[in-house]
């Protein structure tokens, strides 16, 4: 479970189903971007998207540090606000964008695509997109399963639970956030 799926767990707890979904779905449309750089062979993008690793690196590890501190130190509401409008897109678009600050997610698409035998050159348009589009529903799926298993068991969770939960994801997401840094770091030597 990386940080992307403690941010879902968190969420969903505290903000609802919506929005731990949509923090999934927005995950899930990163890693399909990725599936379809890796399934289509954009070679140009990879080599762009790796030579500013450092760069997608350090953003991301920062943007980690400060989701962790912020979850952290974040005091649960009395009642769930519902997510709704802002709020959902906001969900959508941060777990979007920390996702796509990964560039060894595309690594891990085209380490497992050539592993498969599914980086041929001899692939056409239609089984690629098919690949993508499994890529996403995989991950969508993924996320619709956690995002209920959690919201099912979330009335049990009063606020001294809601509290620990926040200062546990915060520690994990901070501690993902460190990580990353120190990688970026070692990745420049």
């Amino acid at each position: 479970m990386g940080p992307i799926g403690v941010l879902c767990i968190r969420r969903t707890l505290t903000e609802g189903r919506a929005a731990g979904l949509l923090s999934g779905l927005g995950a899930a449309t990163a890693d399909a971007i990725y599936g379809c750089i890796a399934a289509f062979g954009l070679t140009f993008v990879t080599q762009a998207l790796l030579a500013q690793q450092f760069w997608l690196g350090l953003i991301g590890g920062l943007f980690l540090c400060y989701l962790g501190t912020k979850t952290f130190r974040t005091t649960p509401a009395e009642t769930a606000a519902p997510a709704v409008g802002k709020g959902l897109a906001r969900a959508y678009a941060s777990t979007f964008l920390l996702t796509l600050t990964n560039p060894m997610t595309i690594l891990s698409f085209a380490a497992v695509f050539a592993g498969l035998g599914l980086a041929t050159s001899q692939r056409n348009f239609v089984d690629a997109a098919v690949l993508v589009a499994g890529v996403f529903v995989g991950s969508a799926m993924w996320w619709l399963i956690l995002s209920v298993g959690v919201g099912a068991v979330r009335g049990r969770f009063d606020q001294r639970r809601l509290r620990w939960v926040n200062r546990i994801s915060g520690a994990v997401i901070l501690a993902f956030g460190v990580a990353a840094l120190v990688t970026g770091l070692r990745s420049t030597r």
